[in-house]
C-alpha cells in the first residue's frame, strides 16, 4: 500500500471513530468532577472522624473502563457513602497529562490521588521525592496476594512502594484470521497457544502480500503511541533486549535487534509509516486494510478499535484472533501494563490518611474485585480480604482465554528505566530513519546513545 492510500484510510478513519487507545492509552480529557460532573455526594454517608478530610481529589490517566465516568462513578459513589470522604475526579490525556501532573507540582498543587502505571508514579515522580511510601499498607499476605512482578514494578530500588497495584494485562498483537485463511497463512499460527515462530511469521506475510499485493502490517513511527508493540515485535523475533536486567542501560543496539530490523525493513508487504500512530494502524486493521497489528490487548479484543462493534471482529465480521509475538522457538516475551494508584505528598496527614482509606478501598477490600473488572484488566492479586479475584472474569470466554494463552507470557517491566520518556522518543525517531532507508546499525547505535546519555 503507498503512504498516500494509508495517510488516506487514516484520515477517513478519523471522521468515522473516536481515536482507538492502544492499551487504554489516547483518550481526551475531561473536565474535573465530584463523583461525578454535575452529581451530588450520596445523601447519607458516614461522616468522617473529627479532624479527617473529608475531601480528596484523584486524577485518572485514561487506563481502560477507568477512563469513562459512567464506569466509575457508582464505585465512587459507594466509597463516598461508606468512608464520608468526597473524591473530586479529573480524567488526564496522556497528551498532556504529564505536562499538568508536573505544573501542578510545581505548584504545590498537586492532586491527592493518581492512577497510572510505574513509569511515572515509581520511576519518576516518586524517584523525585514526591510520592508517598505506601510500604505500611503492604504486609506479608498482602505481599503473597499481589503480583510478584507488578509488585516489583511499583518498588523503588530502595524499597519505597509508590504506587499500589490494581490491574494488569499483557500486551500482545492480533491478526484477521479470515484473511489468513484466505491467503493459506493460518499454516503458521497455533490457535491453542496463540503463538508463532518467527519462520511462521515471514511465511505468513510473504503468503499475505502474494494474495494481496498490498500492506499486510505496518511498523508504526509517527510518535510513541503503542510503541509496545513495535518494542515488542523488534525484541522478540530474535530474542533481543531493550534493557539491561537492572533496567540502568539501554540495550536495544543488540544484535539480535538489528537483525530483526533488518529482516522487516526487507519485507514486501511491511511498511515502516511514519504517519501512523499505534491508534492509527487500529482503526486500519478494523477496517481490513490491514491484516495484523502489533498494538493490541485484551481491551482492543473486547472492542477492536473502541468503534463499539462486536467483540472480536472488524468492521465487517472477520474473526480477529489475538496471538503472542513471533519469536524463533514459539515462546514470547510480552510487554506488560501494570496500574495502580499513588498518593503525591503535599504535607497534609489527614488528606494522606484519606487517600490511604480510599487506595484500600480499590486495591485491598471486598470492593477490589469490582475496581478490577471496571478496567476490563485482570486483578493485580489474586485475592483481597479473603474474596477470591482470580474467577471474576468466568462468565466472560474471550477474557478467561486471554487470561489463559496471553497473560502468562508477561515479561519484565522495563519502562522503569530510567530517562524512559527521552528513550522512548529516540525508539521511533531511530525507527523513521530505518524507515527512510538510513543504515539500520548506524540508526539504533546513534539513538541508543542518545537515550544512555540522557539517562545517565
Amino acid at each position: 500500500m503507498k503512504m498516500k492510500k494509508l495517510a488516506a484510510a487514516v484520515l477517513a478513519m478519523a471522521m468515522a471513530l473516536s481515536l482507538a487507545a492502544c492499551g487504554g492509552q489516547n483518550s481526551t480529557s475531561s473536565t474535573p468532577s465530584g463523583s461525578g460532573s454535575g452529581s451530588q455526594a450520596p445523601a447519607q454517608s458516614t461522616p468522617a472522624p473529627s479532624g479527617a478530610a473529608t475531601e480528596i481529589t484523584a486524577w485518572i490517566y485514561p487506563v481502560g473502563g477507568w477512563q469513562t465516568e459512567s464506569n466509575v462513578k457508582p464505585l465512587i459513589d459507594q466509597f463516598t457513602a461508606d468512608t464520608g470522604i468526597k473524591v473530586n475526579l479529573e480524567w488526564l490525556a496522556y497528551a498532556d497529562g504529564d505536562d499538568k501532573v508536573n505544573t501542578a507540582i510545581s505548584a504545590k498543587n498537586a492532586p491527592d490521588l493518581i492512577m497510572e502505571g510505574p513509569e511515572r508514579l515509581v520511576a519518576n515522580w516518586g524517584a523525585n521525592g514526591y510520592m508517598v511510601d505506601l510500604s505500611d499498607m503492604i504486609d506479608d499476605t498482602d505481599r503473597n496476594e499481589i503480583n510478584a512482578a507488578a509488585l516489583a514494578a511499583c518498588t523503588s530500588p530502595d524499597g519505597k512502594i509508590y504506587q499500589y497495584p490494581m490491574f494488569i494485562t499483557a500486551h500482545c498483537m492480533a491478526v484477521n484470521l479470515d484473511a489468513f485463511k484466505a491467503a493459506g497463512a493460518d499454516q503458521y499460527l497455533n490457535l491453542d497457544t496463540h503463538t508463532w515462530t518467527t519462520d511462521g511469521f515471514i511465511k505468513a506475510v510473504e503468503a499475505l502480500y502474494a494474495k494481496k499485493n498490498d500492506t499486510v502490517a505496518a511498523v508504526y513511527c509517527k510518535g510513541q503511541g503503542g510503541d509496545q508493540g513495535t518494542r515488542a515485535l523488534v525484541n522478540n523475533l530474535y530474542g533481543g533486549t531493550f534493557t539491561n536486567a537492572e533496567h540502568t542501560q539501554y540495550t536495544w543496539d543488540d544484535p539480535n535487534n538489528i537483525k530483526a530490523l533488518e529482516q522487516l525493513k526487507s519485507m514486501k508487504g511491511i511498511a515502516f509509516d511514519a504517519s501512523l500512530e499505534g491508534g492509527d494502524e487500529l482503526k486500519l486493521m478494523y477496517q481490513e486494510i490491514l491484516d495484523m497489528a502489533f498494538c493490541w490487548n485484551i481491551a482492543q479484543q473486547l472492542d477492536p478499535a473502541a468503534a463499539g462493534g462486536e467483540p472480536g471482529k472488524t468492521i465487517n465480521g472477520q474473526e480477529i484472533v489475538c496471538m503472542n509475538f513471533p519469536s524463533p522457538d514459539g515462546t514470547p516475551v510480552l510487554q506488560g501494563g501494570i496500574w495502580g494508584l499513588g498518593i503525591f505528598n503535599n504535607g497534609d496527614q489527614a488528606k494522606i490518611d484519606a487517600a490511604k482509606e480510599f487506595v484500600k478501598y480499590m486495591c485491598d477490600s471486598e470492593h477490589t474485585g469490582e475496581a478490577a473488572k471496571i478496567s476490563n484488566f485482570f486483578s493485580a492479586r489474586t485475592s483481597a480480604e479473603g474474596t477470591d479475584l482470580t474467577n471474576i472474569f468466568a462468565d466472560n470466554a474471550i477474557m478467561t482465554d486471554y487470561n489463559k494463552v496471553i497473560l502468562p507470557n508477561l515479561g519484565d517491566y522495563y519502562q522503569i528505566t530510567t530517562g524512559w520518556a527521552g528513550a522512548r522518543t529516540e525508539w521511533w525517531e531511530m525507527l523513521q530513519k530505518v524507515g527512510k532507508g538510513d543504515d539500520i546499525a548506524a540508526s539504533v547505535a546513534e539513538h541508543v546513545a542518545n537515550a544512555n546519555a540522557a539517562a545517565g
